[in-house]
């Protein structure tokens, strides 16, 4: 299960890229795994490595050591296009990242990173370049993340409020999933039941 969302403080990795596709965030030959051990490698894995396996030149930008530790990821528009795939989402949070900005995201990759304790955030276009702009002027811009207030701080005081979906924050702010949830609810539910005879006999001979 994971961690519940706290709010949170970092610098950003820009990557203004449009059309990213899930194809290109995790290669399709590494869905065969089935946990989330060495998806740090597989992340936009071909844009970081060549055939040999070392690291291309130039760096791709989050394998540059200033980026190495930070937790937001500034893309261009519509992220995460393609294929669904829970990998994608595993991935980019094993890396470390717990928000992506950018002004659309697919719907399947928003729905998957939601469930998976990575959070998507849509900007307008003029706040979208307003954020490159700032990260570009000072690359060490930081950035707060407060899912319970629904609000980007931004440097200066400035905020930059944003919607996500009540249910899937109540999850994240939580830790955890709609499977979560219910087990949550079980005590509830075996009080209901028991005050409540089945209509229909499932165990009866057909």
């Amino acid at each position: 299960m994971a961690e519940p969302f706290r709010t949170f403080t970092s610098a950003v990795i820009p990557l203004l890229r449009e059309n990213i596709d899930t194809d290109q965030i995790v290669p399709a030959r590494y869905l065969k795994v089935t946990t989330k051990d060495g998806l740090r490698d597989a992340l936009f894995h071909d844009w970081r490595y060549d055939e040999d396996g070392g690291l291309k030149e130039p760096l791709f930008v989050m394998d540059r050591v200033a980026m190495l530790d930070r937790k937001i990821l500034l893309v261009g528009d519509n992220f995460g296009t393609g294929s669904s795939r829970e990998h994608a989402p595993w991935a980019l949070t094993t890396w470390g990242i717990r928000a992506i900005l950018s002004t659309s995201f697919a719907d399947i990759f928003r729905n998957n990173a939601l469930k998976n304790g990575l959070l998507p955030i849509v900007v307008e276009e003029d706040e979208h370049r307003h954020l490159f702009e700032l990260v570009a002027a000072n690359p060490d811009t930081e950035l707060t993340v407060d899912l319970e207030a629904l609000v980007v701080h931004l440097p200066g005081d400035e905020d930059l409020p944003f919607d996500v979906d009540p249910f899937a924050r109540m999850m994240l702010l939580a830790g955890t999933d709609e499977l979560g949830y219910l087990l949550g609810k079980a005590a509830d539910i075996d009080r209901w039941e028991a005050a409540n005879p089945a209509r229909v006999n499932t165990l009866a001979a057909g």
